[in-house]
C-alpha cells in the first residue's frame, strides 16, 4: 500500500444511531480530532445517519483530496469492524477515486482504559462499564477485560453490562457510590434508557456519566497518525 501523503484527510466512520443528537456529536469529535492531527476532517456513518462513507469520500474528492485515513469509531473487533468497515472502504474508494487507508478502531487498549479511569470521580466505590454488546463473545470478553483494567486503575470494584442483552445491574442499598461509564461515542437510544432507569431509582447512589464524545479526540488523532505518519 502506498504511504499516505502529508495532505491526507481524516475520516471518522461511526456505526450510526437513530438518536437525534448522535451525528452532531460525532462531527464535533471529528473536528476536534482533526485539529489535533492538523488534518482536514469529516465524519461518515455505516447506517442511520448521513453521509455514508462513499458520499463523504466523494465530497473530499470534490475538494481536491486524494487520500484519507478512515478511523472506525468502534470499540471492539466485532462484525462491523471486521466485515462492514473494509467493505464500506472498498466501495467508497471505488466510487470516489479517493485512496482510503483503514486505521485501527478506538479499541479496548491501555489508552482507552486510562481515558475511562480519568472520568471516574473520586469517592466512587463501583464502576459499571456499560457497553452496547455484541453477538461475538470475543468482543464482549474484550469489554469485560477493559472493565477489569479500569477497576485496577481506579481502585474500584468493576462490573460490566451489555445494553443489547437487556441487562440491568441492581444498585445496592449499602450506601456505595456507583458510577456508570458508558462505552458510547455519542448519545444513543440505548443510553437514554439507562438514564431513564437511573432516574427511577429513588435516590439510590448511581451516577451515569455522559458519552465519551470529544474526550476521544486524542485517541482518534493517534489512530490517524499511526497510518498517516507511518
Amino acid at each position: 500500500m502506498t504511504a499516505p501523503t502529508a495532505t491526507t484527510a481524516l475520516l471518522t466512520l461511526s456505526h450510526g444511531s437513530r438518536h437525534p443528537e448522535a451525528a452532531a456529536n460525532v462531527m464535533a469529535l471529528t473536528h476536534a480530532a482533526g485539529e489535533l492531527a492538523g488534518a482536514p476532517a469529516t465524519a461518515a456513518h455505516l447506517e442511520f445517519n448521513d453521509p455514508p462513507l462513499d458520499e463523504a469520500a466523494r465530497s473530499l474528492a470534490a475538494q481536491g483530496v486524494r487520500e484519507a485515513v478512515v478511523v472506525p469509531l468502534l470499540f471492539t473487533e466485532g462484525y462491523h469492524q471486521r466485515i462492514d468497515v473494509p467493505a464500506a472502504l472498498a466501495q467508497a474508494s471505488a466510487a470516489s477515486g479517493v485512496r482510503l487507508h483503514q486505521a485501527r478502531g478506538l479499541g479496548t487498549g491501555e489508552d482507552m482504559a486510562r481515558l475511562l479511569a480519568e472520568r471516574v470521580p473520586e469517592g466512587t466505590d463501583t464502576v459499571l462499564l456499560y457497553s452496547v454488546g455484541s453477538s461475538d463473545e470475543r468482543a464482549n470478553a474484550a469489554v469485560a477485560d477493559l472493565a477489569r483494567r479500569v477497576g485496577e486503575l481506579t481502585g474500584c470494584t468493576a462490573k460490566v453490562a451489555y445494553a443489547t442483552r437487556g441487562e440491568r445491574e441492581p444498585v445496592g442499598s449499602d450506601g456505595n457510590q456507583e458510577v456508570v461509564v458508558p462505552l458510547f461515542v455519542s448519545p444513543g437510544l440505548l443510553l437514554d434508557r439507562l438514564d431513564e432507569d437511573a432516574g427511577h431509582r429513588g435516590g439510590e447512589s448511581r451516577q451515569v456519566l455522559p458519552p465519551l464524545g470529544e474526550a476521544l479526540a486524542g485517541i482518534v488523532s493517534h489512530r490517524y497518525a499511526e497510518v498517516a505518519h507511518a
